[in-house]
């Protein structure tokens, strides 16, 4: 009996597309009798948001037609996969909700592959080829001249055999043969001028150490993958679409007793994000950031430290649809369905980044008062918190000014402005060090203007936040913009000239600030979610965050100018 998968999807359903047409009619004529999906990510770096949609896509098709899916890992390039990488990848497919039917290796069909790729050298069509990488290169021709034969191309059936056994065997060096398919070296797709199917690589791989010295490429191996679990329905993304003949080649070649077929989707693309695996692993490896999971890294387990929860991704994903075009979203778009899920879920409270102590000089010196505030007044059953007030509080630097504008509502000398969930005080003193920087000020309160009373007097315009200063505690705030500073990311030029997107790296793309929160802040645990009056929603850093002193990471700011269009 199939266990029960734990598919959590906000949405009942996949929005109206082609994909979801392809399969209703595969049901209907009978063609397909259970719908199949994978997900089949290489373990050679972290899952992306990119990543998401395809997940989103892959687990939630198959469900809303009652099939399944598996997560199949193609490691078929030991040289640039880890361990590390399958266990990220489980962690984070799990994270977004989805449980996998079966867990798979493209390397468990190691043997599989092998026998197939004998079989088609039995069958005239494959070849050993003793050309290096450049030459194949340099003789596959270009989309507007055929490619050149290999003068190996004609070699006997037996000679083959025998030259891949002995590369099976460990015989060659790495880059000394290769196997090739013989298809058509004039074909107008460039991905069937007898493709490589097979490299010799003495490298130890995560999941058979040492057993094989030769691997299948991608190319090869992901059809055969695909065609021994039974796939129906092989979804992909719109960079595999001239890949699709070579895949039916190799199913119909093989002779493989299943026959998937391939479709393909565009993309999930983000503005000022850069999701390519090897620029990811640049940023990693140069230390620009502080690992895969840095909170400014588009990664799926970055995302998930910075604060971003699996049920806004999902919403994100859904509302981009599933089609062929190719486009790019910006940002505000994911950070709305961010806001939009935070709201009702976060607690909300004061913190103080940029601290200016205050002393209310007219305040019983040694009393501590407790006042009610509301946890979220958006959610009434959150309920209520009790906060400290005294004689000495912080507030915003910034909500303060000496000499301020036409238009300023906030603190200055001899304006009042009521502080959130207290009093109304007046600035009446500043006092500054000796190089004259404000570095105290001093105020008055009313004591008939506490919130909550149903004070009806005077009107201020002003409302700040503030946190009383002999229980705050300090914390750490840092405050993220997006990694790249341009809206379009630099691709690395060819003929071998290093241009990277690194130059476009924000300098600013981390802020990190020292403050105090509410007392109560300090048994906040790793990944706790809050949102601070002004600054936005933060996350308890699971990293950094000590007890006692927990590090708060901004996941995104109040205000947005972007809203979902209206339908209908």
């Amino acid at each position: 009996m199939r266990k029960e998968r734990l598919i959590c999807v906000e949405k009942p359903s996949t929005p109206p597309n082609f994909i979801k047409n392809i399969i209703e009619e595969d049901l209907r004529s009978g063609k397909v009798k259970e719908v199949v999906t994978r997900f089949p990510p290489e373990p050679n770096g972290y899952l992306h948001i990119g990543h998401a949609k395809a997940i989103w896509i892959d687990f939630t098709l198959a469900d809303e037609f009652h099939g399944r899916t598996n997560l199949r890992f193609d490691d078929t390039n030991p040289a640039k996969e880890e361990t590390e990488y399958v266990n990220s990848i489980k962690e984070d497919v799990k994270w977004l909700g989805y449980e996998w039917e079966e867990l798979r290796f493209a390397s468990d069909y190691f043997e599989e592959m092998y026998k197939r790729a004998v079989l088609l050298i039995k069958k005239g069509k494959a070849y050993v080829d003793d050309q290096s990488a450049e030459q194949i290169r340099e003789t596959r021709g270009t989309l507007t001249e055929p490619g050149t034969n290999s003068p190996y191309r004609d070699r006997s059936v037996e000679e083959n055999l025998k030259l891949f056994e002995d590369m099976r065997a460990g015989k060659y060096q790495n880059g000394e043969k290769v196997l090739r398919a013989k298809i058509d070296m004039a074909s107008p797709n460039i991905n069937l001028r007898d493709p490589v199917l097979y490299r010799i690589s003495h490298t130890h791989h995560h999941n058979t150490g040492d057993t094989w010295c030769i691997y299948p490429m991608y190319a090869y191996a992901h059809p055969l993958e695909d065609a021994i679990e039974g796939v129906t329905h092989s979804l992909c993304s719109l960079e595999f679409e001239d890949q699709r003949p070579l895949y039916d080649w190799v199913v119909a070649e093989c002779e493989m007793e299943h026959t998937p077929h391939q479709y393909e989707f565009g993309r999930l693309n983000l503005a000022q994000t850069v999701t390519s695996k090897r620029k990811l692993k640049l940023l990693v490896d140069e230390r620009h950031v502080d690992g895969w999971d840095d909170p400014r890294m588009p990664t799926i387990s970055g995302m998930r430290r910075r604060g971003f929860t699996p049920e806004a991704i999902r919403n994100f994903v859904y509302e981009t649809g599933i089609s062929k075009a190719y486009g790019e979203i910006d940002l505000p778009v994911l950070e709305h369905f961010v806001r939009e899920d935070l709201k009702l879920k976060a607690p909300r409270t004061m913190a103080v980044i940029d601290p200016l102590k205050v002393v209310i000089t007219n305040y019983p010196e040694g009393q501590v008062e407790m006042l009610e505030a509301e946890n979220n007044s958006e959610n009434p059953d959150m309920g209520s918190r009790q906060i400290p007030f005294s004689r000495e509080i912080y507030i915003e630097r910034d909500d303060f000014m000496e000499d301020p504008p036409s238009k300023y509502f906030r603190l200055f000398p001899g304006n009042e402005v009521r502080l959130k969930h207290a009093y109304f005080i007046k600035c009446n003193e500043v006092i500054k060090d000796a190089e004259g920087n404000v570095v105290e000020i001093h105020c008055t309160y009313d004591p008939e203007t506490k919130s909550g009373t149903g004070f009806t007097g005077r009107k201020v315009k002003g409302t700040i936040h503030w946190v009383e200063a002999n229980q705050a505690v300090p914390a750490e705030f840092r405050l993220y913009e997006p990694l790249i500073s341009v809206e379009k990311v630099l691709e690395d030029e060819e003929d071998g000239e290093e241009k990277t997107f690194l130059d476009q790296l924000n300098p600013n793309s981390l802020v990190i600030a020292e403050g105090f929160v509410e007392p109560e802040m300090k048994e906040a645990k790793p990944q706790d979610k809050f949102q601070f009056f002004r600054h936005g929603y933060f996350n308890v850093d699971p990293k950094f965050s000590e007890p006692g002193r927990p590090v708060f990471n901004r996941v995104v700011s109040l205000k947005s100018s972007f809203q979902l269009p209206k339908k209908g």
